[in-house]
């Protein structure tokens, strides 16, 4: 008898292509040893690599090889009959070439998905923002289970890579506008391919200093806009030496986010010095609300991070953890949020 819950685990794993040691394979072994079953294997099958949205949008190659390599694995240790299906499979994905690029499928709790393109490679073109990162995906998660903090209001994303945070926040909160930003081309490029591949539309002339997909994605992402539903989107190029009070005027966030921008020195003094000109230069409105996500890897830099926001007097606060998880990790990372008062 098939186990909808098990491939079910094995399926939102898949999705988001995270490593082969996150499955659930003991308990997929267990299961095989007490009941051979082939319906389980081929609803997972089913749920994974035949799934429509990987058809669509599939994981990398070697990453969905390894995976078909380890279940038949788990099926011959049973001695079941051959399941010509899983083999099948497995030779169409040998036939296929090696990229350099390759999609990663979230599910949100709605069910419906924000598929992102993303680099194979944890560094290519010069930078780390092609991929997505763990401190992103809980900051996502955050915001959904705190919708409120964003429902109609303007949203300021420092960092944003290539954009899962943002497009998770604007299929789910409902802000009134939100400003994706970062400041290398190539990210900026890819973010833009990005948000159109999850149906969203940038407003007319405010994709700043990059240029956007060719026509027909564009014309296919407009299928599924629904204007009463999404916001007012914006991708800026911000870089934080060189911004000027009067761009950021401009923009007039009622939140900011940002998600794994505290990891190197020079980098958080360029991202106080930022955060300080926001605060000086909001005329008469209130401040905004301003929360950053990052993984803690270097403990110096993080109490860094908290001693410099000490020095120039920005308030912080320590935002308590989740309990439960929408997305899924590689490992429980060491995430800490933190709410600015600037």
């Amino acid at each position: 008898m098939a186990q909808p819950g098990l491939a079910t685990r094995f399926q939102r794993r898949f999705l988001a292509a995270r490593q082969l040691c996150s499955f659930p394979w003991p308990e997929l072994e267990q299961t095989l040893r007490i009941s051979p079953d082939s319906s389980l294997l081929l609803d997972i099958l089913h749920k994974t690599v035949r799934y429509p949205l990987c058809a669509k949008y599939p994981p990398s190659t070697k990453y969905r090889r390894s995976f078909l390599t380890e279940l038949i694995k788990k099926h011959e240790a049973t001695a079941a009959e051959p399941l010509d299906e899983l083999y099948d499979a497995l030779a169409d994905i040998l036939n296929e070439e090696e990229s350099t690029r390759s999609y990663k499928n979230y599910l949100l709790p709605s069910g419906e998905p924000v598929t992102l393109s993303e680099s194979v490679a944890i560094i290519s073109g010069g930078t780390t923002g092609l991929v997505t990162w763990d401190a992103a995906l809980q900051l996502a998660q955050w915001a959904i289970e705190n919708n409120s903090t964003f429902r109609d209001r303007t949203v300021l994303e420092l960092g944003s890579g290539i954009g899962f945070t943002g497009i998770a926040i604007c299929k789910t909160c409902h802000p009134k506008a939100y400003v994706f930003s970062d400041c290398h081309p190539v990210v900026l490029q890819q973010l833009v391919e990005n948000i159109h591949l999850n149906g969203l539309v940038l407003e007319p002339g405010k994709t700043r200093h990059i240029q956007t997909e060719p026509q027909g994605q564009e014309e296919e992402a407009t299928n599924y806009q629904n204007p009463k539903l999404n916001p007012k989107l914006i991708v800026a190029e911000l870089d934080w030496g060189s911004v000027t009070e009067k761009q950021l005027l401009d923009l007039q966030p009622d939140v900011v986010i940002a998600a794994d921008v505290v990891y190197d020195p020079e980098i958080i003094l360029a991202l106080i010095a930022m955060l300080q000109k926001l605060s000086t230069c909001r005329a008469a409105r209130k401040a905004p609300e301003v929360y950053i996500a990052f993984t803690i890897r270097n403990p110096d830099t993080y109490h860094l991070f908290q001693a410099e926001l000490d020095k120039v007097g920005i308030g912080w606060q320590i935002i308590p953890a989740h309990s439960n998880s929408i997305f899924l990790y590689d490992v429980q990372p060491n995430v800490t949020i933190l709410q600015l008062f600037i």
